[in-house]
């Protein structure tokens, strides 16, 4: 004789026959009591019990109906993840696990994960990114037919895509460093052209502050001005020069001095080109000028007439001596010799960049064309300095490239 059922279960479905196996015969859940189930249809989806404890966790709640008609039992509940032949499964959430079991459950419940005796793995799955959903069909030729989980159309996959990058538009087409477009005004002669292109420039004319703007998203190296091919204005040169300041990109001016009488100069006075150029502070505070001339004569000439034109100058003798003097002044303006400018050596233009001032401080360097013998005239008054063309010999060419190539670096 059997024994008998607890109370709880006196109204349950007939125990297995003998032939069956005792590890198949039903278990109440721990903590749960199993309610009194009363024979009924197996077909009817009132029959189907369902554990409140495997919700959610994609485990299967199956009934298997025994061989004897009119009688059946409970199967045990299966182990997560676990199939019962043709049944359908859906995963809809993972449940807290250890982390040594983590990564094989996601290995086995990403679409698309490698497995042992699976097709090739689907282009454009990805593996950890945000949650999956893992959907059992019916084995092939199983008597249960594929049924649709939520409504119409069945179960939807959702994979976690990529989302592509916003793409700027503003940046140029071209690589920004083969050729690097420079500024230029106006519009550079042959030699200087060809010069240019052969240091990997591409000269781009701009003749106004809209021009300038409009070339700010390509990155231009420097702001080139070199008046050999036609006159500038003082409006034009300041409106450019306070566009590129304002969109940091570093400002650089060629120009020549001549000496003369008064009534001989066919020049204007430096000083009106000077400052157009120089920026300043505020409205209260003079703009200060760095001057690097050797000749005593010509940089006493340019500090009288820069002075009468309101701002302040302090002047080096060397670009050595101008390194120490601009960390003490912070000037506005760099004016120099094109000749002392350092070709291999740092100097006042390093100094600038690694102080973060090459991008707001214009640079004037200008060739001279003074005889030494006329110096003392130029000191004691009787001749003046004058703006004029400067040189266009191959070594000054050269010297300009070379600056402009230091200016432009990043």
């Amino acid at each position: 004789a059997q024994p008998a059922l607890p109370a709880a279960n006196a109204a349950a479905p007939a125990p297995l026959p003998p032939e069956r196996p005792a590890a198949r015969v039903a278990q109440p859940l721990p903590a749960e009591a199993t309610p009194a189930v009363a024979p009924a249809d197996p077909d009817s989806a009132q029959s189907r019990a369902i554990s409140v404890r495997t919700l959610g966790q994609g485990v299967p709640f199956a009934r298997q109906v025994a061989d004897r008609p009119g009688g059946g039992v409970q199967s045990p509940t299966p182990p997560p993840h676990a199939t019962n032949g043709g049944g359908r499964r859906r995963k809809l959430g993972t449940p807290p696990e250890p982390a040594a079991e983590r990564t094989e459950t996601a290995a086995r419940a990403l679409p698309g994960a490698a497995q042992p005796g699976a097709g090739p793995r689907r282009p454009g799955t990805t593996e950890g990114a945000g949650r999956s959903y893992a959907i059992g069909a019916p084995d092939e030729n199983a008597a249960e037919g594929p049924e649709p989980l939520d409504g119409p159309g069945g179960a939807v996959e959702v994979s976690d895509q990529p989302h592509p990058r916003p793409v700027d538009d503003e940046l140029p087409p071209e690589p920004l460093d083969n050729p690097r477009r420079l500024l230029v005004w106006p519009a550079p002669d042959a030699g200087t052209q060809q010069a240019l292109s052969d240091r990997g420039y591409r000269p781009v004319v701009v003749n106004s502050r809209e021009e300038v703007d409009a070339q700010i998203a390509a990155f231009p190296a420097a702001l080139f001005v070199d008046p050999l091919t036609g006159p500038i204005t003082r409006t034009a040169l300041q409106s450019l020069r306070q566009a590129a300041v304002a969109a940091e990109v570093p400002v650089l001016v060629t120009a020549g001095l001549g000496q003369a009488t008064r009534e001989a100069a066919y020049g204007a006075d430096p000083a009106v080109l000077l400052k157009a150029l120089a920026p300043r502070d505020s409205e209260q505070h003079p703009p200060r000028v760095l001057l690097i001339e050797e000749h005593a004569e010509i940089a006493l000439a340019l500090t009288a007439t820069l002075e009468k034109r309101g701002m302040q100058v302090a002047r080096a003798s060397t670009d050595e001596d101008a390194v120490t003097l601009a960390s003490q002044m912070r000037p506005n303006l760099v004016v120099m010799d094109l000749l002392q400018v350092r070709r291999r050596q740092a100097g006042i233009v390093d100094w600038l960049r690694a102080n973060g001032q090459l991008n707001r401080t214009p640079l004037v360097v200008y060739t001279a064309a003074v005889d030494p013998s006329e110096l003392p005239r130029l000191a004691a008054g009787e001749s003046v300095l004058f703006l004029a063309e400067r040189s266009t010999s191959d070594e000054v060419q050269e010297r300009i490239v070379d600056l402009l190539a230091r200016i432009g670096t990043n």
